[in-house]
């Protein structure tokens, strides 16, 4: 909804500009005014309000403009005198006031000034918009998500490659800007639930908006070389009961379903609020492997039936205007059965084929638990926070292995047990020292443990070559973190800057049976820093600098067998250090009449790097194994071009273009090799009004050629189609989409090494989804701000813990 407030509010400070420049001329002005907008509940900046100065005696309009980004505005060209100032937008009440410029100073700052909502303009507004926007704020790409993004698929997984500079692969991984080592977090807290399952958890129905934090500050924890991503969920908090309904069906090879409901009941002093997601169905992969060489082909066939569960509870309590206290929990559970083969053809010699098939059984459930204190004082945005969060996930997996064929190769079952506990707890401090500075001060305990079981009745292969039984094994491994930070910010006429340090103490014991298998402490300062200058209303400019580091997560340093097939395994090496990085980037945004351009470029140095390596068995010269090692230092650029227009009032578009190169470096097989990668990837969505209840959409990605250690991967392309239908007065919507409509989305690619192959993966991408959604209830909204915070954590390949 902010879009049309937005080009509401431009088109009236044209129309303001244009009769203020057509004022005489003949008396003197020199008068400026200055301050910043909020909203009163909320305490966020509003930007694009419209803010005028009238003449006192005939109430004409002297002059006129719109606010920053940061809420900020400044009015030139002013007589001394009486005059009435006053702020408009769309939501709020009109603020009016008199105000004289005094002829000695002919300068007036008005300080923070604080809008009202208007329950009346409230009511009955969709807070969904049709199409999503695109924001550059100082130190984060913001994606507000409307109803084009919402019906591009039912989880929020399958929206993700919609994002600029985002992708996720067949097997649910995250990357950004080409790299995995990302953080993701969830209304601004990380949870213990693996990051591919948590994605297909979440309904896309129920994000708000998405935060693509590349280069954060100091008050953010340093994890993830790449950033951070924060998913935004709406949380409905108007005065009395409120609610959402939503319900989609997918059709591919196999269908699967998925529903939300939030709900939401505000009265006096307290805000109780409520919501419960699934997502159940099965999904089918398959893949190809053939080695020239050996004529050998590898076949591979997966079919998974999920069933997933979300639910949250949560109470705000305002004891009164100055202290709040909120309490929630989130409890997922996921039930999972997978069946899977692996065939192996030697089709020079076929009584060697090999045949592996695999029934996996997974089911996991994470407990959140949070309480949030905050306390404001007289002075408008001055403020502490202490907030306590407490995350427990326990994870049961059975892999039943059988084979067939020649090999010695025996049937065994994997029995993994992994129990995880995490502790946060913060407190921090923000002081606007004047109208143009701001301090902010925090500490933070993050306290992680993780207990993993492993148990097996397969045989292993020991030194001598000889078959003996898998040794059971218990794998412990915990890491605190206690640090500090400190960000300094001030603002100028058309300047502002902001920087800040971060200094944590970090100690990580990791023990196998009982034994300590590897012990690491370490102190880091983490300094960040942020210049923008913004010429103009539709000009600005930056650039910042931060320091960040990849702990290892713990599929990384894990020694147990994550899993095996007759030519492959993998294990984690809990020798593994942390990589650090420096990065910096420079963003400009252009502010058009229809819409906006963005265009940024970035540098990473990065200091023993975590890469995977590739090793043959020592054992077996036709196996591999797959582990991680820390490298040597390495860099990486690139750069972003992103936009939204409207050219005509029926069609407007979002696109976006990225390029990142990097050096990648580890081993495979025997070999050390470096490879130069120069990657890139285009999105463009299309939105076109055809009536004012029906909308349609086109979307489409390219992604170019890449290149990894291993694998050559080639060029890859689809393109969705969508239908939206608005009935009840726009409470309800009815959408039709159709993903990837050419059947061209797939993973295919060429390898040297450690052999010469090709490969080819492809999963449900041809889809339809057909998806309800529906909002009752309405009234003022009251929600109460929580602090965008990050955790340290990760799986291995940048996931969740």
């Amino acid at each position: 909804m902010r879009h049309v407030f937005t080009w509401c509010a431009l088109l009236i400070s044209y129309a303001l500009s244009a009769q203020a420049s057509a004022e005489p001329t003949s008396l003197s002005r020199s008068g400026t005014i200055t301050g910043k907008i909020i909203d009163k509940v909320l305490q966020d900046p509003i930007p694009y309000a419209s803010v005028v100065a009238r003449s006192a005696k005939d109430n004409e309009i002297l002059t006129g403009g719109i606010t920053r980004d940061d809420g900020t505005f400044l009015l030139k060209g002013l007589p001394d005198g009486p005059i009435v100032f006053e702020v408009q937008y769309i939501g709020y009440q009109t603020y009016h006031r008199q105000l004289t410029i005094p002829s000695n100073s002919h300068k007036i700052n008005l300080g923070t000034i604080a809008l009202e909502e208007n329950v009346a303009e409230l009511e009955g507004v969709d807070v969904v918009a049709e199409r999503s926007t695109i924001e550059q704020k100082i130190d984060r790409k913001v994606i507000n998500v409307g109803k084009d993004l919402t019906t591009t698929g039912a989880t929020a997984s399958e929206i993700m490659n919609n994002l600029p500079s985002v992708n996720v692969d067949q097997d649910g991984n995250l990357s950004l800007r080409g790299n995995e080592n990302v953080r993701v977090m969830v209304d601004g807290k990380l949870s213990n639930v693996p990051v591919a399952q948590l994605l297909k958890q979440i309904p896309s129905t129920s994000i708000k908006k998405i935060e693509l934090i590349t280069n954060p500050s100091a008050k953010y924890n340093p994890e993830g070389m790449s950033g951070i991503i924060n998913i935004v969920l709406h949380k409905n908090a108007n005065i009395g009961f409120n609610g959402n309904v939503n319900l989609g069906l997918t059709k591919a090879n196999r269908a699967k379903f998925n529903s939300s409901v939030d709900l939401n009941y505000r009265n006096g002093k307290f805000n109780l609020y409520g919501s419960y997601g699934n997502n159940i169905g099965k999904y089918k992969n398959k893949g190809r492997l053939f080695r020239n060489e050996e004529n050998l082909e590898q076949k591979f066939s997966f079919l998974n039936n999920r069933k997933s569960h979300l639910y949250k509870v949560g109470l705000d309590f305002y004891l009164n205007d100055k202290n709040t206290i909120s309490v929630f929990t989130n409890q997922n559970t996921f039930d999972g059965k997978g069946a899977g083969e692996t065939n192996i053809f030697y089709h020079d010699n076929e009584a060697n084929n090999l045949f592996q098939s695999m029934d996996e059984e997974n089911s996991n459930r994470s407990q959140q638990y949070n309480f949030d204190y905050k306390r404001d004082f007289a002075k408008e945005g001055h403020n502490i926070e202490l907030e306590v969060d407490y995350n427990r996930f326990k994870d049961d997996q059975t892999m039943d292995n059988r084979f067939r064929g020649p090999s010695q190769f025996p049937d065994y079952i994997d029995n993994t047990d992994t129990k995880r506990e995490q502790t946060t707890v913060n407190l921090d401090y923000v002081n606007p020292l004047s109208e143009k500075s701001k301090l902010e001060l925090g500490t933070e305990a993050r306290l992680f443990e993780t207990n993993l079981g492993f148990n097996s009745n397969g045989m292993s292969f020991n030194a001598d070559g000889e078959l003996i039984p898998t040794p059971s094994t218990i794998f412990d491994y915990s890491m605190d973190i206690y640090s500090a930070y400190a960000t300094f910010g001030q603002n100028f006429d058309k300047w502002s800057y902001q920087v800040g340090a971060r200094v944590e103490n970090v100690e990580v014991k990791a023990d196998t049976n009982t034994v300590r298998a590897f012990t690491d402490k370490y102190t880091q300062l983490y300094p960040s820093a942020y210049v923008t200058y913004s010429p103009s209303e539709k000009n600005q400019y930056q650039v910042s600098f931060s320091r960040r580091v990849d702990r290892p997560g713990i599929g990384q340093v894990n020694p147990i067998r994550k899993w095996s097939t007759p030519l492959i395994s993998e294990f984690g090496n809990e020798s593994l250090k942390p990589q650090f990085t420096n990065s910096i980037e420079a963003n400009y945004t252009r502010r058009l009449k229809n819409g906006s351009i963005t265009g940024g470029v970035f540098y990473r140095k990065i200091e023993d790097e975590i890469n995977h390596a590739l090793y043959i068995d020592p054992l077996d010269e036709n196996k591999l194994i797959v582990s991680y090692d820390n490298f040597d230092d390495n860099s990486s650029y690139g750069l972003e071009i992103s936009g939204n227009y409207k050219p005509v009032k029926w069609w407007n578009f979002n696109t976006s273009f990225d390029l990142f190169s990097q050096t990648q470096k580890g081993y495979v097989g025997t070999e050390y090799v470096e490879v130069d990668n120069t990657a890139y990837n285009f999105r463009m969505n299309n939105n076109f009004t055809v009536t004012k209840k029906l909308t349609l959409s086109v979307f489409g990605f390219y992604r170019g050629k890449n290149k990894s250690l291993q694998f050559d991967a080639k060029s890859m392309y689809f393109v969705n189609t969508g239908a939206r239908y608005s009935f009840a007065d726009g409470k309800g919507t009815l959408s039709l989409n159709i993903n990837d409509i050419f059947n061209t989305m797939r993973f295919a690619f060429d390898s040297e090494r450690p052999f010469v192959q090709t490969g080819r993966f492809n999963w449900e991408s041809n889809s339809a989804y057909l998806g309800l959604s529906y909002r009752f209830g309405s009234g003022k909204n009251r929600q109460v701000e929580r602090k965008n915070r990050d955790d340290n954590t990760k799986d291995d390949g940048g996931g969740l813990m």
